[in-house]
């Protein structure tokens, strides 16, 4: 039986024709827009980059992010483009960290870094295999299959039989890590829906282990995210408390609602929509919706604590807020539900330095939404 894919703009009265043209008018803004709208980046040689505008460099991030949206959208050529350029540039074929992809790079190519960020490592992989599915397997770096199963290989047994490093996931608690190595997580990094893919597409041998890590994911969420608000911080411990350690690179501090966390609430509305599975997380898409509802109501967001305490007054990413929390309304209908989605329809795609993130945020809760972004 076809899986069917809820379409929320059509639940609250919106024509399919009215959702089918807005769809294309934020692909055209995304890709194709003005200087100051557009994120996608021809680069000759039949690649391409999406720009992280507020930093003026490409991450794997927002490469995998673009791949994924392409592969929605059955954009195959802008799909090649971006994984060419992610291959040629950020892939790393020796050293520490061989097999995974850098993290950050230059427009021109040039590595700004020497390590990955495991958010990128798993979109890359199920764009990958969605790819796969979808248009079918070429040559080389084109046999998307086989390099979405390498990576995820990579991912879990990176430091086994001589293979320097060291892997992104922890084996014991099946929680995937903020970077390799490190003793914490980032909440907005655990994609149930995604493992539980895996668990069916990856070499077989590592299929329990994806089998049991969405399991791990849905628990871990359960403890992350603050039972009143439904905030997570945007690192955390393994016990799913606020990670507020010192870190050596940075003196930021990471343990509040802010622009990591808002995707947790977002990632618990396309689990649940995909895969129906509840383990208590679920109800961070209700309390969340309800503690916001005064912001959406006055547009304007600001930075919170996890308990909800006000921490600054202006948001760095006002878009991706409402955006995410109407996208979890696909785990949770409450009775501002309606109201968070009629807001989402009526705001437009950000401008600007710090489009990228927000747009980036958007664009997939309109895809979810609307009932386009699904499993091939």
């Amino acid at each position: 039986m076809e899986r069917q894919y809820r379409n929320v703009f059509a639940e609250i009265g919106m024509m399919p024709e009215q959702v089918e043209k807005r769809l294309w008018e934020i692909r055209d803004f995304y890709f194709y827009g003005k200087e100051d709208e557009r994120v996608y980046y021809p680069a000759g040689d039949g690649m391409a980059y999406i720009m992280d505008t507020g930093n003026n460099d490409a991450r794997t991030e927002g490469m995998s992010y673009g791949m994924m949206i392409c592969v929605q959208l059955d954009m195959h050529e802008e799909f090649d483009r971006l994984w060419k350029w992610a291959k040629t540039y950020m892939w790393m074929a020796d050293g520490f960290h061989e097999g995974y992809f850098a993290w950050s790079c230059a427009t021109d190519g040039t590595k700004n870094a020497d390590s990955p960020a495991p958010d990128g490592e798993e979109f890359f992989a199920m764009a990958l295999f969605f790819a796969s599915h979808r248009w079918g397997d070429g040559e080389g770096i084109f046999n998307y299959a086989h390099e979405a199963r390498e990576i995820l290989r990579a991912c879990l047994h990176k430091g086994e039989n001589g293979r320097p490093g060291v892997p992104m996931w922890n084996r014991d608690n099946h929680q995937i890590l903020f970077v390799p190595g490190s003793d914490f997580t980032d909440p907005s990094y655990h994609l149930p829906h995604f493992y539980e893919l895996f668990a069916l597409w990856a070499y077989e041998e590592d299929r329990a282990f994806w089998e049991r890590a969405a399991l791990e994911s849905r628990r871990y969420l359960v403890k992350a995210c603050h039972e009143r608000t439904g905030f997570s911080a945007e690192y955390a411990e393994f016990d799913g408390s606020p990670m507020r350690r010192k870190l050596p690179w940075t003196d930021d501090r990471h343990d509040w609602f802010y622009s990591d966390s808002y995707r947790t609430a977002a990632n618990i509305g396309l689990d649940y929509a995909w895969f129906g599975k509840d383990e208590g997380q679920c109800r961070a898409a209700r309390a969340i919706q309800e503690f916001l509802l005064e912001d959406c109501r006055k547009d304007t967001y600001r930075v919170y604590e996890i308990d909800g305490s006000v921490a600054e007054d202006r948001a760095l990413h006002p878009v991706a807020i409402p955006a995410t929390v109407a996208m979890s309304t696909l785990a949770a209908s409450t009775d501002c539900s309606r109201e968070w989605v009629e807001y989402f329809w009526n705001m437009p795609m950000r401008t600007g330095e710090r489009r990228y993130y927000d747009n980036c945020l958007y664009f997939f809760a309109f895809l979810a939404l609307s009932g386009n972004y699904r499993i091939w």
